[in-house]
């Protein structure tokens, strides 16, 4: 029976087709747009609120529903909902050129934005403008990937773009505090791992030091005060991003 009959025709317009092919056959099943994404990444867990319906399909579009004897040769069951699990864990997302073009425009944005958030450039410590980072992706034919995030792309990126423009990270400032017995042995560990130490105060032997260091470091040198201080030395982060005076701050 085709479920594009006139009672239920207008509850699939707004449909996402996902396609899997399984023991020589083509299996769909019809799903709200932009949910199985959601589903994929686990922020969707109720199935009803992904599938527009608890069958499968050869074609969709055309509303032919697979045999119950194909779905079990294919997959070994009958629970529909089950298979549907499986076409929605491990089937391709079917969308039009349009959209995808779209996506990948959306993509292509959000990490040149992130990759504008997280660098500066390291002459003028000011961030650049999101269409020049744009721009340089194009330059070093940098392809998106709409399965990986935003963040991870930037951080790939990030070292690409260094072949065509000065770019670095945004410089973390912080404030070591360190007891006066480690506080010698500390001080030269703890400036190798610093790109500047801009102040060193001594008072009675402590020492308070205030640096910058790249973002990747931050772990390294919390965990170098934690434990070679046994917790009586402290760090506090004053920026998170080191940028010039006059520049608004960056979250």
């Amino acid at each position: 029976m085709s479920i594009f009959t006139p009672t239920n025709q207008a509850r699939l317009t707004n449909v996402a087709v996902v396609r899997m092919k399984k023991g020589g056959k083509r299996f769909e099943i019809a799903c709200y747009k932009n949910k199985v994404v959601s589903w994929r990444s686990e922020v969707e867990k109720d199935i009803d609120e992904v599938l527009q319906t608890h069958t499968v399909f050869i074609n969709v579009s055309k509303g032919q529903v697979a045999k119950k004897e194909e779905l079990t040769k294919a997959f070994g069951i009958e629970d529909q909902t089950e298979i549907c699990k499986q076409i929605l864990a491990k089937g391709e997302l079917q969308i039009s050129e349009k959209e995808r073009h779209a996506q990948l425009d959306s993509t292509v944005k959000d990490v040149a934005t992130t990759v504008a958030d997280k660098c500066v450039n390291p002459e003028t410590k000011r961030p650049y403008p999101v269409s020049m980072i744009e721009k340089a992706m194009k330059d070093i034919h940098f392809s998106v990937k709409p399965n990986k995030s935003a963040k991870q792309q930037a951080l790939e990126v990030i070292k690409q773009l260094k072949t065509v423009m000065q770019i670095e990270r945004a410089q973390m400032r912080l404030r070591i505090s360190l007891p006066s017995k480690d506080a010698r042995r500390l001080k030269d560990k703890v400036s190798k791992v610093a790109s500047k130490v801009e102040e060193e105060t001594w008072d009675d032997g402590n020492l308070e030091m205030v640096c910058l260091i790249d973002p990747g470091c931050y772990r390294e040198i919390d965990e170098l005060i934690r434990c070679e201080t046994k917790g009586k030395g402290s760090m506090e982060v004053l920026s998170l991003k080191d940028i010039k005076e006059g520049d608004s701050a960056l979250d």
